[in-house]
Order: C-alpha cells, then sequence, then structure tokens
C-alpha cells in the first residue's frame, strides 16, 4: 500500500471496528469507553511523543507520532469524521502566515 492510501485504509477500518466486540478488539473497546477513553489515549500518546521528540531516538519519536496520529483518527472516527476533512483543513492553511490562521479561528463563531 502506498502512503497516500493509508489514512483513507485506516479510516475505513476504524469505520468497521464500530461494530466489533470490544472484547477482541482495541479499537471497539476504546469505543466503548466513549470519549473519555479515547482522549485518556490521546493525552498519554501526546505526553510519549513529547519525551520522544526530547530525549529519544528519532525511530522512537517516528513509533510515538504514529501512536498518536492513530488516536486522534480514532476520536476523529468516533465522530464520524474522515481524515480527508484534517488533510482539506492543513491544505488550506497553505501560503496563509501561521499567525493570521490563527487569528482567524478566534474571530469565527463556533
Amino acid at each position: 500500500m502506498n502512503s497516500a492510501d493509508v489514512l483513507a485504509a485506516l479510516a475505513d477500518l476504524l469505520e468497521a471496528r464500530k461494530t466489533a466486540d470490544p472484547a477482541s478488539s482495541y479499537v471497539a473497546s476504546l469505543y466503548a469507553g466513549g470519549i473519555e477513553a479515547i482522549v485518556a489515549k490521546i493525552a498519554e500518546e501526546a505526553g510519549e511523543t513529547v519525551e520522544a521528540a526530547r530525549n529519544e531516538s528519532d525511530a522512537d519519536l517516528i513509533h510515538e507520532t504514529a501512536d498518536l496520529w492513530f488516536h486522534c483518527m480514532v476520536a476523529l472516527a468516533q465522530r464520524g469524521l474522515r481524515p480527508e476533512a484534517v488533510l482539506a483543513e492543513l491544505a488550506g492553511r497553505f501560503g496563509v502566515s501561521g499567525h493570521a490562521e490563527k487569528a482567524s479561528r478566534q474571530n469565527k463563531p463556533d
């Protein structure tokens, strides 16, 4: 599988796991635990990613980043969102100053 297809394939798999048995599927067990279980894993993986960035090897940083992205994708899937929405958001930021982009979000209604 080429890298361009990985996010879409993973999103499909995460969607399929919504109906899996939580006893036999890690992702289904996260869904069964609700958003608090999912965000707890995101927080854990974010901390491990920070630690890897500070003190560990490049391979460790890549591994921890993959774990973080995976759990963020579980949160997206839990809400019925696809990674393509995140990619579209990132694409829309090209050519826009980071400061300007952040300021524009502060002026948008929720």
